[in-house]
């Protein structure tokens, strides 16, 4: 009998060493597997497949060496505080496997994780320690349970740090044996095998996640992303990137000459990968057709130990920027322009009428006149730039809400405008009666002043401009309809922009700074 134990233990003791020297390597390519560095446009899966078949099989063998009908692995949930089995499991299925969970305070798996000692139970229906334990949902009648543990070693082999995640439950031994002493020390090795490859595919999953999380953060940029390997390769191309070079999805893995188009930025790519500091570089780039403005900013890029891992690159739309600092140039030209005319003419009159006092009245009440009027084009400049800057500040977005008589507002506004011209007919055409409205008077009467404004500026060969307003639902629906010029088709979606005017023959000797409907 003795020496029938001997061989058996001989037997086991070989059998355990195979799956250690398999459970070695195992985590010996989870070490080895790339968690850092460029981000492929796949994600690498077949070593997590390759992780989830060497631990089935090592739970296998743990029920067959220790001649036991179920195998679980309950792992600890830190949000919820839980010890949760986890597939893979032997003799149950694991549909009922996510019903296999317990408190972290609780019965025989909660004892072992917290002290980190293994125990042997003969009777789980009588046993006061398991009653906790969901145990009967599996048909438990004895059992073995020892912590999961991860230790990491020193280079003498020497532990210097322990940790246990979770329990490794072996239930049921076969022909209506116990589990003895024996049985715990080998399920205890095999434990520390089990807590290293589920350790090791956990923080392989948690970097594939993290990975893939990048990826959708890069592709989602509105900045155009490229990264290009220290060979030439492109590693990552996100879809704006993509979107401007006219690239398919698939460009991964080819070379960056092939796929970029663009010379200006191809040279940034050379220029940068010799080291060179290419600053910010403005790139005029078509696409369908429209002319757009793309600052390209290149850096090379090195991870923690100075490997040269590529180089990459941030393409950002910059053609509105563009558009509104010509804008501002145009305004300044125009502003200076405009204020240098009425001073000129107003200098002047002053200057006749101080040299010479022969004037009649009606001559000098028409200089006058001119006088005032270029004073309100002053007046009228001066305003807009005042309201520009309080747009910028934020201080006209504070309404001061109140209640408004519309009618009278509208009646006030018109009565306004027709002083300015003799050309139009200003027409009000209303409902007998209007509701009052709740809103800011001043920037109400401002809204309406502008639109009749450009309404008469816009026709200068005069006609009907007519005002109608109409209640719909809970709003009051005001419309300015005239007979000028009209907006082209494609600047209607720009009719808001600061500065923007149209310019063509018809109106570029009418006067306006681009602001009026601002």
């Amino acid at each position: 009998m003795l020496e029938e134990a001997l061989q058996r233990e001989q037997e086991l003791k070989r059998k355990l060493e195979d799956l250690e020297s398999k459970s070695q390597k195992a985590e010996a390519a989870r070490s080895a597997a790339p968690v850092r560095g460029p981000v492929e446009s796949s994600v690498e899966v077949a070593p997590i497949n390759e992780a989830d078949v060497t631990l089935r099989r090592l739970v296998q063998r743990v029920a067959m060496i220790l001649q036991a009908d179920r195998i679980v692995i309950m792992f600890h949930d830190r949000e919820t505080g839980e010890l949760i089995g986890i597939p893979p499991a032997y003799g149950i299925d694991e549909d009922r496997l996510s019903m296999f969970r317990v408190r972290a305070t609780q019965g025989i798996s909660g004892q072992v994780f917290r002290e980190g000692t293994p125990v042997i139970f003969h009777d789980a229906t009588s046993d006061p320690r398991t009653q906790k334990d969901p145990f009967s949902i599996l048909g438990v009648q004895n059992g073995i349970t020892v912590p999961l543990v991860i230790e990491k070693r020193d280079e003498e082999n020497r532990v210097i740090d322990r940790t246990v995640i979770g329990v490794l439950h072996a239930f049921n031994k076969r022909h209506g044996e116990d589990f003895n002493e024996e049985d715990v020390r080998l399920l205890e090795r095999m434990a520390r095998n089990v807590g290293s490859i589920i350790a090791n595919l956990q923080l392989y999953r948690e970097v594939v996640e993290e990975r893939e999380e990048l990826l959708q953060t890069f592709e989602s940029l509105t900045a155009g992303l490229i990264l290009v390997s220290p060979e030439g390769r492109i590693s990552q191309m996100n879809n704006s990137a993509r979107t401007i070079f006219g690239a398919t999805p698939d460009v991964v893995g080819k070379n960056y000459t092939d796929v970029i188009t663009n010379d200006t930025v191809r040279e940034v790519f050379q220029r940068t990968m010799k080291g060179e500091d290419t600053g910010t570089t403005e790139v005029p780039i078509t696409i369908a057709g429209v002319e757009r403005t793309y600052q390209v900013q290149a850096a090379q890029v090195r991870n923690e130990e100075g490997k040269d891992l590529g180089v990459v690159a941030i393409l950002n739309d910059i053609t509105e920027m563009k558009n509104i600092e010509r804008m501002k140039s145009s305004f300044v030209a125009m502003a200076s322009h405009e204020l240098r005319t009425p001073l000129t003419a107003i200098k002047g009159f002053v200057s006749t009428l101080l040299m010479d006092d022969s004037f009649s009245p009606e001559e000098r009440r028409e200089f006058y006149q001119i006088m005032d009027q270029e004073c309100d084009r002053l007046t009228r400049l001066i305003a807009d730039l005042l309201n520009t800057a309080r747009i910028e500040a934020g201080e006209s977005l504070k309404p001061n809400y109140t209640r408004v008589d519309y009618r009278r507002l509208l009646d006030k506004v018109i009565a306004i405008q027709k002083q300015a011209t003799n050309k139009h007919n200003l027409i009000l055409d209303v409902p007998d009666e209007l509701p009052t409205v709740i809103g800011d008077e001043d920037k109400l009467d401002q809204i309406l002043t502008n639109l009749l404004n450009n309404a008469i500026k816009y026709s200068p060969n005069g006609g009907d401009i007519i005002v109608s307003a109409r209640v719909e639902g809970d709003q009051m629906v005001t419309s300015v309809r005239d007979h000028g010029l009209g907006i082209p088709p494609d600047h209607i979606n720009k009719v808001f922009e600061k500065f923007h005017r149209v310019n063509n023959e018809d109106n570029r000797k009418i006067y306006g700074t681009g602001l009026g409907l601002l």
